[in-house]
């Protein structure tokens, strides 16, 4: 089912990995454009810089015109406000995920009437994330595995 209008797929991504791209790729199936928003956090520090992160994510996508990679500061609903998109899609890979992203959405949806869409992990990625990967890497392992 497709819906009209573009979509906010919103993360650190520091890496994007094989599960963040499996949601980009389901959630192109649904609307006409997809923005991965990039987004920089001052509480957080960096593996890759945010202009890393965008540059890598742009030429994994670069021959997808649906694909649209900003990066953003502040608020993911200002952000989204800016950008004239009204959802959000999250991926959700456990009852934990769910919780906080349901806080999340109800904020989002209070502060400026967004949307937010949850699409639960494939089952193959249902425990990947960003964090094991850059453990991973800090430990000497190899991380081909789950970057795109």
């Amino acid at each position: 089912m497709m819906q009209k209008g573009r979509v906010l797929f919103p993360g650190s991504f520091d890496p994007f990995t094989l599960g963040h791209a499996d949601i980009v790729k389901r959630v192109l199936q649904m609307f006409d454009e997809v923005v991965i928003g990039v987004g920089y956090n001052e509480q957080k520090s960096g593996w890759m810089s945010v202009e890393e992160r965008v540059g890598k994510i742009r030429e994994l996508y670069a021959d997808e015109p649906r694909i649209k990679v900003e990066s953003y500061t502040g608020l993911t609903v200002d952000f989204a406000k800016i950008q004239g998109i009204s959802t959000i899609v999250r991926g959700i890979r456990s009852v934990a995920d769910f919780e906080y992203e349901l806080q999340m959405a109800d904020v989002n949806r209070q502060l400026a009437g967004i949307e937010t869409v949850f699409l639960p992990a494939s089952p193959q990625f249902a425990s990947l994330s960003s964090s094991v990967v850059r453990e991973l890497s800090h430990f000497g392992h190899d991380i081909s595995a789950f970057l795109p």
